[in-house]
This record gives C-alpha cells, structure tokens and sequence, in this order.
C-alpha cells in the first residue's frame, strides 16, 4: 500500500483506538446489559463467601440440566456430544462441562475464574473480652489496605464444623433486622501517633479486631461476663460453643447489598467484583451452550488471592483429575498421553478482572495501554509484575485468534495492562493451565477501587464479558 493510500485510510477511519462500548450498541441490547446486571447484583448479594457462590452454581447448574459427575461414575454411564456435567471440590470449587463432539484430547475450551475476594477470617482462637466489649481477632486475606475495612459495617459469614459432623451456616449482617458488627478507629483528636505512621501502617492486622457484643451477663463469679453474654447467644441459635471456632470457616464481609451507582445507574458498587463478576458472566455463558464441537468448560477455583494453592485453588489436581475421570468414561478411555493431549490442545480464557484507569489516580497507569470503564472486556496478553515475572504471556497468534472471534460476534473489547511498568502488577491462574500446555489469555472485566471493600465496574463491560466468553466457548 502506498503512504497516500494509507494516510487516506487514516482520515477517514483514524488512528487505531478503543471506544466506549456504550456506544456502540442499540437500544434493545441496552436492554440487555441491564436485565444481565440485575441478575448479576442477585449472585453477589446471595454469595459472599466461596461456599455460597458454589450453592449457587450448583443450583443454576442442575435447573439447567447438568448431572454430577460422581452420580455418572457410579451409574457407569458414558459420555455423549451435549451431555452437561460437574464436578465439586470440597464445597468451595466447581468445574462445569457441555461435552462436545469431538474427543476431549482433540481439547477444551476453557473459561477460569476465581470465587474468592478479599475479606476477613478468624482465628482459630478468636473470641475475647476487653473493656466491656467482646471482640474477634482476625486474620486478613488477600491483598487489602487495612485502613479501609475500620468503621465500615460488617458481616459475618461461613461454617461451623462440628465434631458431630454437622454443619452450621452462619449469615449475620444482610437482613434490615441483623445487627451489624464493625472495626474500631482512634478519634481524630487523639490520632496524633496515628497519622504520622504511613497509610499502610496506620492500622495494623493484629488491630483489625470486630467488636461482636457488648452486654454482660449478671453472674458475679464469672470473669469475662460479656464474652459469656455473646457465646449464650450462640449456643442458643446456633449450637455452636467456643471450641467449634477450632473447626469453622467464618469470614468477616461488608454489609450490605450491591447497588446501581451513578445518576444514569451504569455501574455497580458491590463487593467482591474481584472476581465474581467473570465468574458470573462465565457461568450465564456456559449456560448457554448447547452441542458445542469442542468440550465446553467453565471453572470456578477458590484461593486465588492468596496464590492458588491448597486443594481447592488452581494449583491442585482437582481440574486434572476431573477431566482424566470424563476421558475414563469417553469412547477412547483414560490414558495419561489422552489426558496430556487434552491440556495441550486446549484453549482457555482466564476470566480474571483488570485494574480500569483512575482519573483521579493517573500516576501509577500508562494510559495508552490501560483499560478503561466502559470499553468492553479487556484482553490483557500478559499480567506479572515488572519484567512480567509470574506472567502466562499469550502468543501472538492465539491473541490474534480471540481478536478475530470478539470482532466476528460483534463482542466490544479492549487492551489493558495493570499499571506501568515497575509501579508493581499482579497475577491469575493463567499460567497454571499454561503450564500444562494450554493456550491461555487473561480477559475480563475492567475494575475501579480493586481490592475496595466496596468495588465499582460497568454494566456493559459485565455484559460484554458474558458475550465473549459465550462466543469462545462455542467456538469451533
């Protein structure tokens, strides 16, 4: 092409650039992005913690037609092109799949998102009382600003394991009619020491302490009368003692639901965007595939704020052994080079969240190639941190290869890196299932006030994810 001929392109087109997704889209699928995000504010609401998003899955996934994996084992029955299947780890994972009908060795397609978000869990010893007040101490998950989480209202949410093997669901906090629990702060008048520390240690982890009751019990010969007044009341609703926190997994969260934000209700504040808001558009999307070419397989992993690892994060051999027990019941049967096949053909989107650009914020973003809200789901070639350690970097061609499918399904999409180059960064699970072979991408929903008690994303970036992990998963 002559230089005339691409200066002409130039004017008339201009130069290569990313756009409001808003935009780009007519008046019924507006209709959509805001049906999609009110079923979207129903999951966040109904699932705080790891355990209550996977009672969800499980439940959309069984109304949908899926059958439990284990229940097929045991009925000894075959694997056949449109039959939907899922496997549970523990309570706190899922991996779902719409068999397609070509052999799981020739690959799968995969969308991978997390279920856990930054919290607040307690010590296995956490109950006390001081100065008339019974508290919690805590131990923060994942990678918080703990100054945030003092003087917001809380809730309280989880299991007590009993040693009768029972299971006690604790959800205190949500209801109009709950009390609230909350994190003490130093008055302003008296914080002198306070604010001279940086932000970071102004408050400290050994300080994120939840007051949980306050009224004592009339009893003289007991010592600690308001920690006995709060474990009467547990035992009488719950059945819980102070040993069964030895055995429980409670995790302390914001309160309150997810709202509309801004005047033209465009966002959505919540918490725990990071990461449920991939992993609900990946979970509507493979809902929605019927009789696909390829294995179709949505996955929903715990621990990844704090590195994948443990039996329900992505480290663990819960996935790969999901799929050796599908290719046990397909026609060709299990064999360890039919499994490695399966992950080395297989292509996968790691549907993880990005850091959108702040404007009040700039400094820390390179703005042309930071994501931004609004624009679509983000495509991000590589995640890591400085010199893009820890980073999966997709090759040239399979990135090539999601550009042509999102543009073919009118899927609105963008870029993005987090952050410049030596400001820090940040990691998913795509190199984990890069390390088995797979071809991975990272792509997701771009995010205001990451790691936030209270997160902000865009409704049309919400619905454009779920577009494009739909057109992967059923892509041929």
């Amino acid at each position: 092409m002559k230089n005339r001929d691409v200066e002409a392109k130039y004017r008339e087109k201009g130069f290569y650039s990313f756009s409001s997704a808003w935009e780009k889209i007519q008046e019924e699928e507006r209709k959509q992005v805001f049906a999609l995000a009110e079923d979207y504010k129903l999951f966040l609401d109904n699932g705080k913690i790891e355990r209550e998003c996977v009672e969800q899955i499980v439940s959309m996934a069984r109304v949908a037609g899926f059958v439990d994996l284990e229940e097929m084992i045991q009925a000894g029955r075959r694997l056949e092109p449109g039959i939907k299947v899922m496997a549970v780890n523990r309570n706190k994972a899922v991996a779902l799949f719409v068999i397609g009908k070509k052999s799981l060795s020739e690959g799968l397609y995969i969308v991978g998102s997390h279920i856990d978000s930054p919290r607040l869990d307690l010590k296995p010893q956490p109950l006390y009382e001081d100065s008339g007040l019974a508290l919690l101490k805590t131990h923060y998950y994942g990678g918080i600003k703990k100054y945030q989480w003092a003087t917001l209202p809380l809730a309280i949410h989880g299991v007590f394991a009993k040693k009768d093997g029972s299971i006690v669901h604790l959800n205190i906090g949500e209801r109009e009619d709950d009390p609230l629990f909350v994190i003490s702060d130093i008055l302003p008048h008296l914080g002198k020491a306070q604010a001279s520390k940086t932000m970071s240690e102004g408050i400290s982890g050994e300080n994120l302490n939840v007051i949980l009751g306050h009224i004592p019990v009339k009893d003289d010969d007991i010592k600690e009368k308001v920690k006995l007044g709060v474990l009467q009341i547990l035992t009488a609703k719950y059945g819980v003692d102070e040993a069964d926190f030895t055995s429980a997994e409670i995790e302390i969260v914001p309160a309150g639901r997810s709202r509309d934000a801004g005047l033209d209700r465009g966002l959505i504040l919540a918490y725990g965007h990071d990461d449920r808001s991939c992993a609900f558009a990946s979970l509507r999307a493979i809902l929605d595939v019927e009789h696909p070419v390829y294995t179709a397989s949505a996955l929903f992993v715990d621990k990844e704020e704090i590195g994948s690892m443990g039996s329900t994060g992505m480290e663990s051999v819960f996935y790969e052994n999901t799929v050796a027990e599908l290719l046990a019941l397909e026609g060709e049967g299990y064999s360890e080079i039919n499994l490695r096949r399966a992950f080395s053909h297989s292509r996968v989107l790691s549907a993880d969240v990005d850091g959108a650009f702040d404007p009040t914020y700039p400094e820390p973003f390179d703005k042309r190639n930071a994501s931004f809200m609004g624009n679509g789901v983000v495509v991000q070639k590589y995640t890591g941190s400085r010199g893009k350690y820890g980073s999966n970097d997709a090759s040239a061609e399979f990135v090539a290869s999601i550009r042509a499918l999102y543009d073919e399904n009118n899927v609105v999409w963008q870029t993005g890196e987090l952050g410049k180059v030596d400001e820090g960064g940040g990691g998913t699970i795509a190199y984990i299932l890069a390390n088995r072979g797979a071809d991975v991408i990272d792509c997701g929903v771009p995010v205001l006030s990451m790691h936030a008690p209270w997160e902000l994303i865009s409704k049309v970036d919400l619905y454009m994810a779920w577009k494009g992990y739909r057109a992967f998963l059923q892509s041929k």
